[in-house]
């Protein structure tokens, strides 16, 4: 564990996408119970002063440091120009922050925010035209990344055009090692139906960040059945936190260690803290972490 840093997401506090969910809950609240269950870094979310220096002031004082941050590109439906643009000011603060490495996912054709479109039924894909398009930016987007010597990590995830091992594949495939890497969160891919060990063999050497989130196997299967939305599913509770759901993590644990994996796991679950109090749920994820090693 000399290599790796265990941080937290603040999603589980107040969600980015239902900002009802948990609006009750300040940024300090957040950060300060985040340090409280003994986590040593945070991603980054909307509550969370822009300012580089004022943030480092809040989270220095806690023992914390910032692991990533999230980037919604639109390769597909934006002019390259602009998706620079705002790349550009995210990856300066980030590196202000002393991040290393910029989370991106394509939102040009999602429906992860769409309340009531089917997450399986109408699930999207890229046309071939499309890929070339994407994988292209992304390229470009790893290349500004690289010239403050940080690395594009891609966000694999429910309700996009890169979602299954298919698409994965084809992604890894089709760009530069050196350019984009990989975000590996186990939630989305067991949702997803993949295999999570199958792709962190796979794909190991271009995993640069990892997310761990549980799934409540239940939940899960009623959202495929019901035809629910990816923020209906969020609302019914189908992610939890590592060691509150079915995902057994101690041979993901035991292969990070193994292979010497050198960065963040985030724990990362997108729940109502009004029904799974926020605080109580990150020690349940770090004591069931701790447990692995």
């Amino acid at each position: 564990m000399d290599n790796i840093k265990l941080g937290c997401a603040p999603i589980a506090w107040t969600n980015d996408d239902m900002p009802e969910l948990g609006a009750e809950n300040s940024f300090e609240q957040c950060i300060s119970e985040m340090a409280l269950a003994g986590y040593k870094g945070t991603e980054i979310g909307n509550k969370y002063p822009k300012d580089p220096e004022t943030l480092k002031k809040y989270l220095e004082i806690r023992g914390l440091e910032v692991a990533s941050a999230w980037f919604s590109a639109f390769l597909i439906t934006q002019n390259f120009e602009e998706v620079k643009k705002a790349f550009l000011e995210h990856r300066d603060f980030l590196h202000a922050m002393g991040a290393e490495v910029i989370v991106v996912s394509e939102q040009g054709n999602s429906i992860q925010g769409q309340m009531d479109t089917p997450l399986f039924d109408q699930k999207p894909t890229f046309t071939e035209e499309e890929w070339k398009r994407f994988t292209s930016g992304l390229k470009k987007l790893g290349e500004l990344a690289n010239e403050k010597g940080m690395t594009l990590v891609y966000h694999h995830h429910m309700g996009t055009s890169v979602q299954t091992t298919e698409e994965i594949d084809r992604l890894m495939e089709e760009t530069d090692p050196e350019k984009v890497s990989l975000l590996y969160d186990t939630g989305h891919l067991v949702f997803s139906g993949e295999d999570p060990l199958y792709i962190l063999d796979k794909y190991f050497d271009r995993i640069k960040h990892v997310h761990f989130k549980d799934i409540r196997k239940e939940i899960a299967s009623e959202v495929i059945d019901k035809k629910d939305s990816f923020l209906t599913g969020v609302k019914k509770g189908a992610f939890t936190v590592p060691g509150d759901g079915f995902i057994d993590f101690k041979p993901i644990m035991d292969y990070l260690i193994t292979n010497n994996y050198h960065g963040w796991v985030v724990v990362e679950a997108e729940q109502d803290p009004s029904i799974c109090n926020a605080f109580e749920y990150s020690l349940k994820a770090k004591r069931y972490i701790d447990s692995l090693i």
